[in-house]
C-alpha cells in the first residue's frame, strides 16, 4: 500500500506545470501588497526577496478571498469548517459500534468495506452529475441532508440489534450520501479558489474542512458512553443542521443575485 502512494509522487514529478491565467486586477492588488509590505518592513536584499515571496505566497492569498467575497467570505467559511461535522462524528465511531452492536468482523468488512467502497463511488459519480445538472449549491443541500438522513438509519439501526439486511441497508446509504456529499464540497471548495492561488486558498479550506470537526469527533466516545449509541447519532445528526441552514442563507442570496440582473 505504501509503494502505490509512489504512482502519484511520480507522477507529479513527470507531468508539467499547469498553466495559470491570472487577471490584471489579482496582478495589481498582489502588487499593491507587496509594496505596502515592503514599506512597512524597510527590508533590502535577501529580507527583500523573503518579504516579496511572503507577500505573494501567504498574505495576498487571504486578501483576495475576503476582497472576492466581502461579507459572505465569514460566512462561506463557517459552511467549510462545519458541513462535513456530522460524518466525521459518527465516522471514528462506527468499527466499535459495529462490533458492540454484535456484528463479526468478516461481515463488517464484506458489508462496509466491499459494498460500502461501491456505493461511495456511485455517489461521487451521481454527485458530479447533479452538480454539472443543477449547481452546485442545491447539490451542497441534497449532501447535507442525505447524511444526517443516513446518520438517522445508524440510530435505528442501534435498535434493532446485530440485523445483516438492516446493516446492509444503512451501509449503502451512508455510502451513497457521502459520496454525493463528498464529491459537491470538494468542487465547492475548487470554485472558491483563484487560479493564482489554488494551492494556497484550496489548502487553507482542506484544513478548516476537517479542524473543527475533528475536534468534536475526539468526544464521541465520551458521548456514547455517556448516553449510549442511539441518542450519539442522533446528536451527530443535530450538529450537521447548522451548515444545513447556512447553505439556505447562500442560496437565497444566490437568488436575489439572478432577481436582480436586468
Amino acid at each position: 500500500m505504501a509503494g502505490l502512494t509512489l504512482v502519484g509522487i511520480i507522477t507529479t514529478l513527470l507531468i508539467n506545470e499547469p498553466s495559470h491565467i491570472i487577471s490584471t486586477d489579482t496582478l495589481a492588488q498582489e502588487e499593491q501588497i507587496i509594496s505596502r509590505m515592503e514599506k512597512i518592513s524597510h527590508s533590502k536584499g535577501l529580507a527583500q526577496r523573503f518579504v516579496d515571496w511572503f507577500a505573494a505566497a501567504v498574505i495576498s492569498p487571504f486578501v483576495d478571498f475576503f476582497y472576492r467575497y466581502g461579507k459572505q467570505a465569514v460566512i462561506i467559511l463557517l459552511l467549510v469548517g462545519t458541513y462535513r461535522i456530522t460524518d466525521i462524528t459518527m465516522a471514528v465511531m462506527a468499527n466499535p459500534f459495529y462490533l458492540d452492536l454484535g456484528f463479526s468482523k468478516t461481515e463488517i468488512a464484506n458489508i462496509s468495506k466491499l459494498f460500502g467502497f461501491f456505493l461511495t463511488l456511485a455517489g461521487a459519480l451521481l454527485g458530479g452529475i447533479l452538480v454539472m445538472r443543477y449547481g452546485i449549491l442545491k447539490i451542497l443541500l441534497l449532501g447535507g441532508i442525505l447524511v444526517i438522513s443516513s446518520n438517522l438509519l445508524f440510530a435505528l439501526l442501534s435498535t434493532l440489534g446485530p440485523n445483516l439486511q438492516m446493516l446492509a441497508f444503512t451501509i449503502g446509504a451512508d455510502s451513497l450520501a457521502g459520496g454525493i456529499a463528498t464529491s459537491v464540497f470538494i468542487a465547492f471548495l475548487s470554485s472558491l479558489t483563484n487560479t493564482a492561488y489554488t494551492a494556497t486558498q484550496y489548502a487553507l479550506f482542506s484544513s478548516l474542512m476537517t479542524l473543527f470537526p475533528k475536534i468534536i469527533a475526539g468526544f464521541s466516545g465520551m458521548v456514547v458512553d455517556a448516553y449510549g449509541y442511539f441518542h450519539f447519532y442522533i446528536y451527530a445528526s443535530i450538529l450537521g443542521l447548522p451548515a444545513i441552514l447556512i447553505i439556505l442563507f447562500l442560496l437565497k442570496k444566490d437568488l436575489q443575485k439572478q432577481s436582480n440582473k436586468p
